[in-house]
C-alpha cells in the first residue's frame, strides 16, 4: 500500500482540464482521419472515446496522458503506456483489447501465474564451442509499488525512488556487489566509459518523450553495475527498475541463475506493483507478466543468407529477429539478436527455456547448410 496520500494521489478526482479535453479531441480527429496501423486506432471506436475522455485516476492520469504517445506519432505500433496503476483497471475498456491483441494467446480467460523461477540448473550453455552464440543477456522490468509511472513522477518522487534503488543495491553481495552512478552530477570519464560499454542508456526516443516519460531528466536516473559488469539496473529509465544480467558467450544457465538471484533479494526490500492478471505491470504493455526479455547475439552467416528460414524457425518458437543493434537495424556480418516474444501468460522459466529450445535449432540447423 502507498505510504502517504500524497504519494499515491487520493484527494477529490476531478474531470481532465478543457485544454486537455481541447487537445485530446484535436489529436484524436488526426488519428480518426490517418492510416495508422496502431492497435490504439483499432481498438479506440469513437463511442469508446467518448466513454474514456473524462476519465482521470487518483494520481490525476487523463485519458490523454494514456494515448498521447500514440496520438502525436501515428507509426506506433501500440500506441498506449500506462501513466500509473489505476490506469490498468480505469481504462481497461481500451487497455484490455489492446494487451490481448498483442500477447498473442493470452485469452480474456487467462491470468498471469506466480513468479517461477523453475529449476535454475535445468538451463545450460547453449554454445559450448563459443562458434556462434557472442553474448547472452536477461533482462527484467518492475514498478515500485507506490509510486505512480514516468508520466505522474514528481521531482521529489524521482530523488525518493532513486535513494531507496540506491540504497538496495548497495546491500547486495557476492558476485552482485557493485556501485550505483547517478546521471544527475555523474563524472565524464565514468560516462564516457559507460557509453563506451554499452552499459548507459539515452534520454528516451519521440515515442517515450510524447508519453511524457522523461520529464526533470536526468533528476534521479542512474544505473548500477556489479564489479564484473554482468549484473546492472537503470533507475527510471522507462521503467522504474530494469534489472539486467548479461555476458559474452553462450551461458544462458548462468546468466539466468544471477537474474533470479538478484530479483529475488531486491524483492526483499523494494515491494514490486503487481496486478491480480497482468502480472508484473510495466509502463509499456508489451512487457507486463514476467517483463522477461531473454536473448542473444549470435552468428549465423548461412542462416543470414537463407533469411527466410531463419524467420520459420524463430516464428515457430515464438522468437523475435532483430539486427545487430536492435530492432529497425541491418544484420551486420550475418550478427542478430534474437529474444523471446512472449512475457505474459507463461512462467519467467518458460520463457526464457522458449529462447533456450529456439536457439538450439537455429545453431543446429546453421551447421547442417
Amino acid at each position: 500500500m502507498c505510504s502517504t496520500n500524497a504519494k499515491c494521489g487520493i484527494n477529490k478526482v476531478l474531470g481532465p482540464e478543457p485544454e486537455v479535453l481541447k487537445k485530446l479531441d484535436s489529436l484524436y480527429a488526426k488519428l480518426v482521419a490517418s492510416d495508422s496501423k496502431s492497435l490504439l486506432k483499432k481498438y479506440l471506436t469513437k463511442d469508446l472515446y467518448e466513454k474514456l475522455k473524462n476519465k482521470k485516476t487518483g494520481m490525476g492520469s487523463t485519458f490523454l496522458d494514456v494515448i498521447q504517445s500514440g496520438l502525436e506519432n501515428l507509426d506506433s505500433g501500440i500506441g498506449i503506456y500506462a501513466p500509473d496503476v489505476e490506469s490498468y483497471t480505469l481504462f481497461k475498456e481500451l487497455f484490455d483489447p489492446v494487451i490481448e491483441d498483442y500477447h498473442v494467446g493470452f485469452k480474456k480467460t487467462d491470468k498471469q501465474p506466480t513468479k517461477e523461477w523453475g529449476d535454475l540448473n535445468a538451463l545450460g550453455n547453449l554454445d559450448p564451442s563459443g562458434d556462434y552464440i557472442i553474448s547472452t543477456r536477461v533482462r527484467t522490468g518492475r514498478s515500485v509499488d507506490g509510486y505512480p509511472f514516468n508520466p505522474r513522477m514528481t521531482e521529489a518522487q524521482y530523488r525518493e525512488l532513486e535513494k531507496s534503488v540506491s540504497d538496495t543495491m548497495s546491500s547486495l553481495t557476492g558476485e552482485l556487489k557493485g556501485t550505483y552512478y547517478p546521471l544527475t552530477g555523474m563524472d565524464k570519464t565514468v560516462q564516457q566509459q559507460l557509453i563506451d560499454d554499452h552499459f548507459l542508456f539515452k534520454e528516451g526516443d519521440r515515442f517515450l518523450q510524447s508519453a511524457n516519460a522523461c520529464r526533470f531528466w536526468p533528476t534521479g536516473r542512474g544505473i548500477f553495475l556489479n564489479e564484473k559488469k554482468t549484473f546492472l539496473v537503470w533507475a527510471n529509465e522507462e521503467d522504474h527498475l530494469r534489472l539486467i544480467s548479461m555476458q559474452m558467450g553462450g551461458d544462458l544457465g548462468e546468466v539466468y541463475r544471477r537474474l533470479a538471484t538478484a530479483v529475488d533479494q531486491i524483492e526483499k526490500k523494494v515491494p514490486f506493483s503487481r496486478h491480480e492478471r497482468f502480472g508484473f505491470l510495466t509502463f509499456c504493455l508489451s512487457n507486463l507478466g514476467t517483463a522477461i526479455r531473454a536473448s542473444v547475439h549470435i552468428k549465423v552467416p548461412k542462416l543470414s543468407a537463407q533469411r527466410a528460414k531463419l524467420e520459420e524457425v524463430a516464428a515457430r518458437y515464438e522468437l523475435q529477429v532483430r539486427g545487430t543493434r536492435g530492432e529497425h537495424t541491418d544484420a551486420e556480418g550475418g550478427v542478430y539478436d534474437i529474444s523471446n516474444k512472449r512475457r505474459l501468460g507463461i512462467t519467467e522459466f518458460q520463457a526464457v527455456k522458449i529462447l533456450s529450445d529456439g536457439i538450439t535449432e537455429i545453431i543446429k540447423l546453421e551447421k547442417s547448410l
